[in-house]
């Protein structure tokens, strides 16, 4: 009977450290991440463009959750490299999603415009719970799609969000006006959705 009982402890230890491993990057996405380089390190990611077929490709895919954990050096790493990537000069932007940079993993970047200095801030796994039925007409762009900006029309004013911080916090928070575009945006990338898929929407209706 003991025999039995240690058995089944190990084997839940077993499957527990098997589905904690899928949480947290691959091997290749480590390679990416750290780019078998300490001279650059954090220096700015490639942009993935939907002008390029493979890039196109992984931009409409679905992003996988990612464990919080402060002592992960990979992920800590790759937060730097992505508020690098996204106040790089030749860039310019105010989010930025992982699928972004060729990571599939449900990380953003946001710049909140609504907070003092207005600081890029890091955020897993988040999630809307929420969306207002007042919606902001907003002029958007993309990183990820060069030379387009247009209007959309059906983002929230106001919306409600649940996400993991990197030191491994769970919040949620109330975001309105341009900031929650911003989300929005961001969060949409982790679903392999992008902005001109709701002026196609908007389009159909009209």
């Amino acid at each position: 009977m003991k025999v039995f009982k240690i058995i089944v402890v190990v084997l839940f230890a077993i499957s527990l450290f098997s589905c904690g491993s899928n949480k947290n990057f691959t091997a290749s996405q480590k390679q990416f991440i750290h780019n078998n380089n300490n001279n650059n390190k954090e220096k700015p990611m490639r942009l993935f463009l939907i002008t390029n077929k493979k890039d196109s490709i992984l931009l409409r895919k679905k992003s996988a959750y990612i464990k919080p954990n402060s002592k992960n050096k990979t992920l800590q790493l790759f937060a730097k490299r992505l508020i690098t990537t996204v106040r790089d000069s030749a860039s310019l932007g105010v989010g930025i999603a992982a699928p972004q940079v060729g990571i599939l993993k449900n990380i953003i970047v946001v710049q909140r415009l609504d907070k003092d200095n207005e600081p890029f801030e890091v955020y897993l796994n988040p999630i809307i719970n929420y969306y207002s039925n007042k919606k902001r007409p907003t002029t958007e762009g993309c990183l990820s799609i060069p030379n387009i900006t247009a209007i959309t029309l059906d983002r929230s004013f106001e919306i409600k969000i649940e996400y993991d911080k990197l030191d491994g916090t769970h919040n949620i928070e109330t975001i309105n006006n341009f900031v929650s575009v911003i989300f929005q945006h961001e969060i949409d990338h982790l679903n392999g959705i992008l902005f001109i898929d709701h002026l196609l929407k908007e389009s159909n209706k009209q």
